[in-house]
């Protein structure tokens, strides 16, 4: 198959998730952020991610980040108080960015750097319209480090599919605890073991938990507490629809270079998925996994 399909988008995807995923775990950049005033470096795996929309209040911060517990979000807002703002927090994630993969993926971003022009004018084609992750973190731009802009501009892509896979959910009226409990379609169960792990991951309890399934339950996604074979397949169609949504941007990057950007990053999956499972444990960020 030749062109820009969903195929093609689903694996730019995944690749774009294998080079900004273990970021939200890395030892480097929690003690680049713990050295910015914040305790232990707490609540970096969301903290990096909420930087870029500036003053913010919880409630908009959870509408952005959409799956994770409000709790969560107003903790980590409090921290990012002491860290001195936006500026420093996206110093700290570049460099630790830059040196991070240094480590799992030698050579890559050197590989990576000539696509940079094209990586953006794919950044660039997308319009902002509720996108607020994508749209906040492109408008810090690009700094002239070669290394730090390419990475930048994939991690835009990533926030763009990110935004336009919540679109989505909001429009099939999925609340933060069901999208939850249907990521586990995606997944393999063996390993995750139930099809609670990733919406308890999110910071959700038992209560939240039960009115997720009873949700899903009504919109014949679920039974007794289960994914019912509508459910699966809708998330799977979900899946498909994201990344028909977020095709444009990558035909604007180009063929070429969108297959040479997967060739390029590929081979070092296994590493990053090492990387996550050495500073996080196994099973987090599921979307790099294989087979998921």
């Amino acid at each position: 198959m030749t062109g820009i399909g969903t195929e093609l988008t689903a694996r730019a995807g995944r690749c774009g998730h294998d080079l900004v995923g273990w970021l939200m775990w890395d030892p480097g950049a929690i003690a680049r952020y713990e050295a910015l005033g914040v305790p232990n470096g707490a609540g970096w795996i969301v903290g990096w991610r909420l930087a870029p929309l500036g003053d913010i209040s919880a409630p908009a911060a959870s509408a952005a980040t959409y799956s994770i517990d409000a709790g969560i979000i107003d903790m980590v807002l409090g921290l990012m108080r002491q860290a001195g703002g936006a500026e420093r927090i996206a110093a700290a994630r570049d460099a630790a960015a830059v040196e991070g993969l240094a480590e799992i993926a030698p050579g890559l971003l050197d590989q990576l750097a000539p696509m940079a022009d094209d990586l953006w004018r794919g950044v660039e084609s997308a319009h902002f319209g509720a996108r607020p992750m994508f749209s906040a973190f492109r408008a810090e731009g690009r700094t002239g480090d070669p290394a730090v802009d390419t990475w930048r501009a994939v991690n835009c892509l990533r926030e763009l599919r990110g935004d336009n896979h919540w679109a989505l959910c909001a429009a099939s009226d999925l609340d933060a605890v069901e999208v939850g409990l249907l990521h586990s379609a995606m997944v393999d169960l063996d390993e995750y073991g139930d099809e609670e792990w990733i919406a308890r991951s999110r910071g959700n309890d038992d209560a939240a938990i039960a009115a997720g399934w009873a949700r899903l339950e009504a919109k014949g996604f679920a039974t007794d507490g289960a994914l019912s074979d509508e459910g699966r397949a809708f998330r799977l169609d979900l899946e498909r629809r994201t990344d028909e949504l977020t095709e444009p941007a990558w035909r604007a990057v180009g063929e070429a270079t969108t297959r040479a950007f997967c060739s390029a990053v590929e081979p070092h999956q296994p590493a990053f998925v090492a990387r996550i499972d050495a500073t996080a444990g196994p099973k987090w960020m599921p979307a790099v996994r294989p087979g998921t």
